[in-house]
């Protein structure tokens, strides 16, 4: 819980200086550039305020120079009224007072003279050394007539005003600054909280992973990225879930497995075990030790059967054996089976059956095809008894065809993706059929079929037989 509280605090302290560090350089940049506009801004309207009147009263002297007096008193009440200072000055820089309030020039640089001299207009927005006060906005208006200088008018107004309104503004942007900082903490504790327990989640999940259930889901989405972690997350236990299923199901057939080999075994070693127990102890007649011997060579090629079996079956899977495939004609490769398996189907009095036209050749190899049609004919045999059994060929153009159907006792339909697993029994096979067992046979078949690019089908009804349908690619269609 402690480590989890500091992760927590630790992200919302991310969100809450990452948010105020862009209101902070924000609002500092924007109050500065504000700031700025609005203090040139207001000293620029009173200095061309105080130019007009400058202008204005040495336009109004020089129409009516008669009513120089008058003129200066009624300027004077006016921007006493404003709270302007005005004063005139000689071409020699001396002042002369219109008012007890009026300003001491203490004097001007060189550069500024010569200026003024020239006839340009001196502006100062703010000024704390020339006047003895407290600081104020000026202007120096000159008066030249047909380029010649005479003197011009002092105006003067106090800058204190003007520094009150910008210290009223920057008081307003400070507040806004602080109302961003509120919004921001505010934002960053909800915006935090939400993650925090979304991580949370996904956290807990994990744990519930890393326990073995891996049933467990987050809810995700398309929003952020820690959604898209959710959804890596949910396909990430999807997949774990298929694959412990998928290793569960090895564990469950490689334990099958073991059981039926051992089952396949256990059954003529126990007979081979018996029989030469009985012939070491002199328990089997004269008469039977032939018949026993017989026993034994039989039930002893079985056990060779199935290793080989199994070592074939490997081998197969690894695609460690060659394939020389040749163009072979179909009708002899299977009037061979036929001839071979006469024996086996006479002992059950079934009957084999050869169609097939003598002009369709299959390109594969040859002893692996027979390999193919014996395991699945003696398959055939096995489950049919008094019935009949059909080996046939066709084509098309892209295919050759071999079917074997029989008139056995066939299979329910959840039987018959099974009998490709090695060793498997089909329930009615356990109970009435000693013959009943699949073995691995059908599934060298299959590897064997795939290994030719080939196709394998099965047909079943229960009672009514079954019917494998291979298709072989023609040699044009295979390279």
């Amino acid at each position: 819980m402690t480590q989890l509280k500091q992760i927590k605090f630790r992200y919302f302290y991310q969100q809450f200086f990452s948010h105020i560090s862009i209101i902070i350089v924000a609002f500092l940049l924007l109050s500065m550039i504000f700031a700025y506009y609005v203090e040139d801004l207001v000293y620029k309207n009173k200095t061309d305020e105080l130019i007009s009147y400058g202008k204005a009263f040495l336009s109004d002297i020089n129409e009516t120079p008669s009513d120089a007096d008058q003129i200066i008193k009624q300027y004077s009440n006016v921007l006493s009224a404003r709270k302007i200072s005005f004063s005139m000055f000689d071409k020699t820089g001396k002042l002369y007072l219109v008012n007890r309030d009026g300003l001491v020039l203490k004097g001007l640089s060189e550069d500024e003279w010569e200026k003024i001299k020239k006839g340009e207009i001196l502006a100062v927005y703010s000024d704390y050394k020339t006047f003895d006060q407290d600081g104020v906005t000026f202007v120096v208006v000159p008066y030249v007539d047909e380029g010649r200088f005479y003197g011009g008018v002092l105006l003067t107004s106090p800058i204190s005003g003007s520094i009150e309104m910008i210290k009223q503004i920057n008081k307003f942007l400070l507040y806004t600054i602080l109302i961003g900082f509120g919004v921001s903490f505010l934002q960053s504790m909800v915006l935090s909280r939400i993650h925090v327990q979304r991580i949370k989640r996904l956290r807990e999940a994990t744990s519930q992973v890393s326990a073995g259930n891996y049933d467990v889901k987050v809810q995700s989405s398309i929003f952020d990225e820690i959604g898209e972690l959710a959804n890596d997350f949910n396909h990430m236990v999807d997949q774990l879930n298929k694959s412990r299923e998928e290793i569960e199901s090895l564990e469950n057939r490689r334990r099958q497995f073991m059981a039926d080999v051992s089952h396949e075994m256990r059954t003529p070693l126990t007979t081979i075990s018996g029989v030469i127990e009985g012939l070491k102890n002199d328990m089997i007649s004269e008469e039977d030790k032939e018949r026993g011997l017989q026993l034994v060579s039989q039930e002893a090629k079985r056990l060779i059967r199935l290793v080989n079996e199994n070592l074939d079956y490997e081998k197969i899977r690894s695609n460690q054996i060659q394939m020389l495939k040749e163009d072979i004609q179909l009708l002899e490769v299977l009037e061979i089976i036929q001839d071979q398996l006469g024996f086996q189907a006479e002992e059950k009095n079934n009957q084999i059956l050869v169609d097939a036209p003598p002009d369709i050749y299959v390109h594969a190899d040859y002893d692996r095809l027979v390999q193919i049609l014996i395991n699945i004919t003696k398959n055939s045999i096995q489950f049919t008894d008094d019935g009949f059994i059909w080996l046939r060929g066709r084509e098309n153009e892209r295919f050759v065809f071999i079917e074997v159907e029989d008139t056995g006792i066939g299979l329910d339909s959840d039987e018959v993706e099974k009998i490709w697993r090695r060793f498997y029994k089909a329930d009615i096979s356990r109970t009435s059929n000693p013959y009943g067992e699949f073995g691995l046979g059908l599934s060298i078949v299959k590897q064997l079929v795939l290994l030719h690019n080939g196709k394998i089908d099965v047909f079943s009804e229960k009672g009514k037989g079954t019917k494998f349908v291979i298709s072989f690619p023609k040699q044009s269609e295979a390279s």
